[in-house]
């Protein structure tokens, strides 16, 4: 049986992904396939590689360094979130906390990373082949929020954030051979997304990214047609989802210590639902 991670992200949010992640490394589960969309693909990657703890500190620690994110970042490089020191500075070979890239390319399980063409607004799915010691590209595309950051280029195009083109890729993931799929959120299930932020972000860019401007008004709608499906799913057996039953308070870009960790813990718990899941039968 094929089993399948959806890590969707949302900035700081994803320190709950974080806590569910951690509970799994701990237990020895582990996937045949995972999926990250923006903080969610820095999540996975950490998993893959094994590094327990690595992700936590970005959260907690590195987040709240005016390099990480500030106003001045943006100011100078178009971008609140320096990609270039999270995934860079910090997470080369020569960084603070490096990615161990070895584990992740040998590591058996499949890997992907969505990020949204910021000129055809499509979703790109990237994987392991795309992803080099110190060259961890991928990952800054996909976390790439449209106006907040600049889109950033891989292999010649430019992109945004992966969750414009597939905000919760569960079909995806069942295309790929996968038989079960668990689902990370970082919002409550029942939370309906609307989309008045994107519209106001979606205005910052449209002049230049028309197409990508679109995806980012229709975000919301995506969301929640995807969750909507993934529940579907669940009514099969076929999908778990794992959510948390609300934000402590956190929201994208939004820092306070304690609320993050009490968004981390709630994570850690959540975690036992996998291991329940997994060793259940199919209906």
């Amino acid at each position: 049986m094929k089993i399948g991670v959806v890590d969707v992200g949302g900035g700081l949010r994803g320190i709950y992904a974080v806590g569910v992640l951690d509970f799994c490394m701990d237990q020895n589960i582990r996937f045949d396939l995972g999926i990250g969309i923006s903080a969610g693909s820095a999540n996975l990657a950490s998993y893959c590689a094994g590094q327990r703890g690595r992700n936590y500190q970005f959260y907690t620690e590195y987040a709240f360094r005016k390099q990480y994110m500030s106003l001045g970042n943006f100011i100078l490089k178009k971008s609140f979130v320096d990609m270039d020191y999270v995934y860079g500075t910090l997470s080369n070979s020569d960084g603070e906390n490096p990615l161990n890239y070895i584990a992740i390319r040998d590591n058996p399980m499949e890997f992907y990373v969505v990020a949204t063409d910021a000129l055809t607004g499509h979703a790109k799915y990237f994987d392991k082949k795309d992803i080099s010691q110190d060259d961890y590209s991928i990952f800054k595309a996909s976390s790439a929020i449209p106006f907040v950051c600049k889109p950033y280029e891989v292999q010649k195009s430019k992109y945004y954030d992966g969750a414009l083109g597939d905000p919760v890729p569960v079909e995806k993931a069942f295309q790929l051979g996968c038989d079960r799929v668990i689902v990370i959120l970082t919002k409550p299930e029942n939370e309906i997304r609307n989309s008045k932020k994107d519209e106001k972000l979606a205005s910052g860019i449209r002049k230049k990214y028309p197409a990508a401007a679109e995806k980012l008004c229709q975000r919301a709608q995506l969301y929640n047609e995807s969750v909507a499906l993934a529940k579907g799913y669940t009514k099969q057996g076929k999908v778990l989802i794992v959510a948390p039953d609300d934000t402590c308070g956190v929201d994208t870009l939004k820092r306070n210590k304690e609320s993050l960790q009490q968004l981390y813990e709630k994570g850690y718990k959540d975690g036992q639902k996998i291991a329940k899941y997994i060793h259940t039968e199919v209906k």
